[in-house]
């Protein structure tokens, strides 16, 4: 069940007017489903007071996406001074912004608290002391350890390099407390890509948890728990979706049970990225090439500098040839790019129907941490981006990097500099 019928029934039957328009390759966004998407999220958790999902700029960071977030009244969660000077630029300011960094410097630090500041979450119990101006509101991520066990994107709790431990969590609000916090929250990411909704319920069960233990201990009380993002989408046919409707009733009982013991119940916040866009997103590309050796090949127009997922977690994006979608599979095809390197791979051994060059290749699910993950090794660019409105008109939302580009960071004052010695 990757992209969703209605996304495929308003882009293909335009899409090679699409691509004749603007050339291919391209990463092209479903406007319609991915506010579709956002306000079914709304809904379900509609039952918590205070609800609000922080879009994880990582996943999609482009300025016309992030308009859709705000305009949906979800915040935005950033981890670097690009993501922050992107949500600021639409308005983001105080907070309606999560920075969620992690080894940050001093310099991050600074540029987080000016223009209005943001929501501080700390990664680490060390950072207390680093934080230039301390702010009145400050949140901690939190990482179980082995009380939780990960998944294959994120990994082990005890082996990822984010988040306070248990041991640290309480003496890291009670440091907060000394440096002049007076408002609090508090975070944790213990997944990525998570298709059993039990998994979210427990994430949500454990930071409610948390959140009573630090009270216990210090007299705080959160303002707002976030259980993170990690919401998984199906990109296998065969996969079921996360059940959104079941997860929301019942972490939604659980903040209803927190504030019958407590009297209140904190906001709850998540960050999704990869289901708020990912199953919205396509890339379009054309296929060049074969090449039958010891196995038969396509290649394509694109490379994994356009979506490196699958070269760099083995991860499975359905296929589509356009106009052959219910023809045979009747081909076993490696579907290659063009890098010197050998796992520029989009597909291995996959059945496909008949490929001829010319045909339009569309690989699905690319709307999180595609175009997002790009890079320029052998000298190969990112592609354009485009969104299919919901008038059906199609929008350039950032146009194709170019060889000036590559080459623009030599464009510098010379420099040359002799260290003394001795």
């Amino acid at each position: 069940m990757p992209m969703s019928e209605s996304f495929k029934q308003r882009l293909f039957p335009v899409v090679k007017q699409i691509a004749e328009h603007y050339g291919t390759p391209f990463h092209i966004y479903d406007e319609a489903g991915i506010r579709e998407t956002g306000e079914n999220l709304k809904k379900a958790f509609a039952g918590i007071e205070g609800f609000r999902e922080y879009y994880a700029v990582k996943a999609l960071p482009n300025k016309r996406i992030l308009q859709i977030m705000k305009e949906l009244g979800f915040g935005f969660d950033c981890s670097s001074i690009p993501e922050l000077i992107l949500s600021r630029e639409l308005g983001g300011r105080g907070e309606d912004i999560m920075f969620t960094s992690n080894n940050t410097s001093i310099e991050e630090f600074r540029f987080a608290e000016a223009d209005g500041g943001c929501i501080l979450n700390l990664d680490d119990i060390s950072l207390i002391p680093k934080v230039p101006e301390f702010p009145e509101l400050i949140c901690f991520r939190y990482n179980p350890g082995p009380r939780r066990t990960g998944n294959v994107i994120i990994g082990n709790p005890v082996e990822a390099k984010y988040g306070v431990t248990h041991e640290q969590v309480v003496e890291a609000y009670r440091q907060a407390k000394e440096r002049g916090a007076k408002r609090f929250g508090l975070h944790t990411m213990v997944a990525s890509n998570e298709l059993d909704y039990t998994y979210m319920v427990e994430t949500a069960r454990m930071v409610l948890e948390i959140a009573e233990l630090v009270e216990k201990e210090l007299g705080i009380r959160f303002e707002f728990v976030n259980i993170g993002g990690g919401f998984g989408i199906p990109y296998k046919p065969e996969q079921q979706p996360l059940n959104i409707a079941a997860m929301a009733k019942e972490i939604t009982a659980q903040f209803e049970a927190f504030k019958a013991r407590h009297g209140y119940a904190p906001r709850m916040y998540m960050e999704s990225g990869r289901f708020m866009t990912g199953p919205h997103g396509a890339l379009v590309t054309t296929a060049i090439n074969h090449k039958d050796t010891y196995r038969k090949y396509v290649g394509l127009d694109a490379c994994m500098s356009s979506l490196m997922r699958p070269a760099l977690y083995g991860s499975y994006h359905h296929i589509d040839v356009l106009g052959k979608e219910n023809q045979p599979k009747s081909e076993v095809y490696d579907v290659v790019g063009s890098l010197c390197e050998n796992n520029d791979k989009f597909a291995i051994q996959r059945e496909l129907p008949p490929i001829e060059e010319g045909d339009l290749v569309i690989l699905h699910d690319s709307g999180a941490h595609g175009h997002a993950m790009g890079f320029q090794y052998n000298g190969r660019l990112r592609p354009k981006e485009l969104l299919l409105r919901e008038d059906g008109s199609v929008e350039l939302i950032r146009r194709a990097e170019t060889v000036e580009d590559y080459f623009a960071t030599y464009n510098f004052q010379p420099d040359a500099f002799t260290p003394a010695k001795g």
